[in-house]
């Protein structure tokens, strides 16, 4: 299947599931109360995707890498602040569980993505 916009990228997908599934669990009655630690998880969860997208946007494999590496900090800043939301008691064990595999695998992914852009021989639409 050939990329032809950024809404292909599965990593893309998966990074809208994981913002889609942080605002659903922050709609609990403790979150919403917290404002600035429920909009700061929102913010970080949000940023992935849209950091994916701005880098793929830029049409160079250079600036795209650089963006993808964003995109993983803020994934793992997501993951740092489901340990908080946990130990504040905001998430069940389940909702924790489910927000940790989903960052660790994010991550594992995007890494995964950088690691292919670096090896090939591919450098961006704006080469073309």
């Amino acid at each position: 299947m050939k990329i032809e916009r950024f809404e292909d990228l599965e990593i893309w997908q998966e990074a809208r599931d994981l913002c889609k599934f942080v605002f659903s669990i922050t709609l609990s009655d403790a979150f919403k109360k917290d404002f600035k630690f429920r909009d700061q998880i929102r913010a970080s969860s949000g940023s992935i995707m849209d950091n994916i997208a701005e880098g793929f946007e830029r049409g160079g494999n250079k600036e795209f890498i650089q963006f993808l590496f964003i995109a993983k900090g803020s994934c793992g800043e997501t993951r740092s602040q489901s340990y908080r939301a946990f130990d504040f008691q905001y998430l069940s064990n389940e909702e924790y569980a489910l927000l940790s595999e989903k960052t660790t695998n994010l991550s594992k992914r995007i890494s995964s993505f950088i690691t292919y852009l670096k090896n090939s021989d591919l450098k961006g639409t704006k080469y073309h």
